[in-house]
């Protein structure tokens, strides 16, 4: 089993907790998407959401569709599609390939760039109120800059209650 595959069981199991905690408030978590659903979304974005790996896609379509991670959690795709949609024709010049898949709050999004081989994960922060800064490590208009503030947690230890 490889990285991506050992990552995804641990995200799906982390995710049933959250399941169950969701239950307990009359809520259930998204179902995963199907290709299509995929298929559709990269139809409107004009790029593929390479799988298997980089892991993106796959968390849609093996363990669902949204509602689990950081911060806010991961996006629904639909949502994904919507905001990328409305800031590519922002002033914040956002880039053709990068979709914002989570909501940090106080408007910072962790996007994926599917320009890089790596679908490399990028934080927008346009808190600084101009757009050439709202990429941390001079992202400007052309390059995003790397996730560099934003911890991402390490899912192969599992934490007591």
């Amino acid at each position: 089993m490889n990285e991506t595959e050992q990552l995804l069981e641990q995200v799906t199991d982390r995710v049933g907790n959250s399941a169950r905690r969701y239950e307990r408030c009359g809520r259930t978590m998204p179902e995963p998407l199907d290709a299509g659903e995929i298929a559709r979304a990269e139809a409107i974005l004009g790029f593929a959401l390479p799988r298997p790996p980089p892991l993106p896609a796959s968390l849609y379509t093996r363990v669902g569709d949204g509602g689990f991670g950081p911060g806010q959690g991961l996006l629904p795709l639909r949502q994904a599609v919507l905001a990328h949609e409305e800031r590519r024709s922002s002033e914040w010049c956002w880039p053709e390939g990068v979709l914002p898949v989570a909501d940090f709050g106080c408007a910072m999004d962790a996007c994926v760039d599917y320009r890089s081989d790596t679908a490399q994960v990028l934080l927008f922060d346009p808190n600084p109120g101009e757009p050439e800064p709202a990429w941390p490590g001079g992202g400007m208009r052309t390059r995003a800059g790397a996730l560099g503030r934003v911890q991402i947690p390490d899912l192969s230890r599992h934490r007591t209650p």
